[in-house]
């Protein structure tokens, strides 16, 4: 007998083929297509083969659309259970991202399931997760299937949004119900919605171990596992680690992830292999294409809608000379930062190299578009010596090869890219040395004209994610934060402009690089 394992992660709201940047952008990604292959493995699978179908996470958050349906229509927030209603899956696994909008949200999108949403290590009050595992058993096979969440999730979240929640480590509840399975089921498939920690090939860490991604410890330390779907880094990983087959399919439904395990007469295995299958040459889902082409409408309509006037350039074009120099957009955001808190000094990021920023005439497609997140903003009271420590940070971003070119350095592109991680700051004057060694990089510091003293008090606002500490920038924290705004940046920036029709593009010259 054969299983074929398939899975989906990451999806971000991306249904339809598009990144919304036109009406008529088209791209080769989008759960659509995700649909229409794995409703094509089941029709041609054969009588002896068992194809099962998992959703690993992070589904109802990330694009314009999820953003429509969370705050402009929520009428259409049944409509993500439909579609995986219709996929068919076997279970469900929360991501990171699904608590973004609070769990009103999360109820109402998670409804009506006809399938398991399955959590092992959380501990909730609200009524999501239905289980650990699932024992699902096919012509006297029975395979088990147990969901993981990264524990990180209070290091992100609004307290609000999680209130009624615990998040343990993946490892330890994976060591706790493994071998339970294993008693009832003859394959044992764990979802994880966290990724590797350590290369795959040697076991050597390749971030800091601060239990974000656990899947190599978890492979590790926890025997009885069959085979381990993965997602939450975005990676593309196909492949067999520590004996067992692993999967991870990228972001935005670019690809299936497919772990094949062939089985004896006595229901061992014999075989195992793993492949992303593509759906870049499949068309988008008809029956799903119904469903949801009053929405998909809707949601371009309303990023058509125009909010503002830009005088000047405010474009993104080369967004690498953005984060080297500072960008008017980046001045922009900063500045919508500190009219809506009262705080003088404060720090954005590009969030990804598709961050376009804005027309001459500012759409909503514009402002969705270019800030990604569904961030709210904390005030925090820091020192000086945390405002050098912060900026330490982001010189370690760079690293300059013997020709004098400046890139990316590996602590931000591997194991996955973290642009949003570097941040670009109004309100004080900088300068980096990229020649000096990681850590002592900072050569200038000054806010209003006089040099920063490590005992000066200083207030700066950020997004939510860098106030608590996000993206390893420990000199931060929730015991720093003195107010917030609990108001998503989106709509944020929808009332500057209400307020200020019309903007004037204006780029600091605050930063220099060495």
């Amino acid at each position: 007998m054969k299983i074929k394992i398939l899975s989906t992660s990451d999806v971000h709201g991306y249904l339809y083929p598009t990144n919304y940047s036109d009406r008529k952008d088209h791209q080769d990604y989008g759960l659509l297509k995700c649909a229409t292959k794995i409703k094509q493995i089941k029709a041609q699978a054969d009588p002896d083969e068992w194809v099962i179908t998992i959703e690993n996470g992070d589904f109802i958050q990330g694009s314009p659309l999820t953003y429509y349906t969370a705050k402009k229509n929520e009428k259409w927030r049944s409509i993500y259970m439909q579609m995986t209603n219709a996929i068919g899956y076997d279970a469900g696994v929360l991501g990171n991202h699904e608590f973004n909008y609070g769990m009103a949200y999360l109820k109402q999108c998670e409804a009506k399931r006809s399938y398991p949403i399955l959590g092992a290590n959380l501990h909730e009050q609200d009524g999501i997760v239905d289980a650990p595992y699932k024992i699902i058993e096919r012509n006297g096979l029975k395979v088990g299937i147990i969901g993981l969440t990264t524990q990180f999730i209070p290091h992100w979240e609004l307290a609000e949004h999680i209130k009624n929640w615990q998040f343990e480590s993946a490892v330890k509840a994976a060591k706790k119900w493994i071998p339970i399975m294993r008693k009832q089921a003859d394959v044992v498939i764990a979802a994880y919605h966290g990724g590797f920690e350590c290369d795959l090939a040697t076991g050597e860490p390749n971030e800091q171990l601060t239990g974000e991604n656990e899947g190599y410890q978890l492979l590790k330390e926890v025997s009885g596992i069959d085979a381990l779907v993965t997602g939450h880094q975005h990676r593309e990983i196909a492949t067999i680690c520590q004996g067992v087959p692993t999967t991870q399919p990228g972001e935005k439904g670019k690809f299936v992830g497919e772990i094949e395990l062939q089985l004896d007469a006595h229901h061992k295995i014999q075989k195992r292999q793993t492949e992303l299958l593509s759906v870049a040459d499949v068309k988008p889902d008809s029956e799903l294409v119904e469903l949801t082409t009053k929405l998909q409408n809707e949601v371009e309509d309303w990023l058509d809608q125009p909010m503002g006037q830009v005088e000047g350039k405010m474009r993104v074009t080369d967004p690498m000379a953005a984060r080297l120099n500072g960008h008017p957009y980046l001045s922009f955001i900063n500045q919508v930062q500190m009219a809506a808190t009262g705080a003088d000094l404060s720090a954005t990021a590009l969030f990804n190299n598709d961050v376009g920023g804005y027309n001459p005439t500012v759409t909503m497609r514009n402002i969705v578009n270019s800030y990604v997140y569904p961030n709210t903003l904390a005030v925090l009271k820091i020192t000086g010596a945390d405002l050098k420590a912060a900026l330490e940070r982001c010189g370690s971003f760079f690293t300059r090869d013997e020709k004098g070119n400046v890139s990316v350095s590996a602590i931000f592109r591997e194991p996955k890219i973290q642009y949003y991680n570097y941040d670009v700051y109004s309100g004080i004057n900088y300068a980096f040395d990229l020649d000096k060694l990681v850590g002592e990089r900072l050569i200038a510091l000054s806010y209003h004209g006089k040099l920063v003293a490590d005992d000066q008090n200083l207030e700066i606002v950020l997004n939510q994610y860098r106030a608590i500490g996000g993206g390893s920038y420990p000199m931060f924290g929730a015991g720093k934060i003195v107010r917030e705004v609990q108001i998503d940046m989106t709509e944020l920036i929808s009332d500057y402009f209400v307020k200020h029709p019309v903007v004037t593009a204006i780029k600091e010259e605050n930063i220099r690089i060495k």
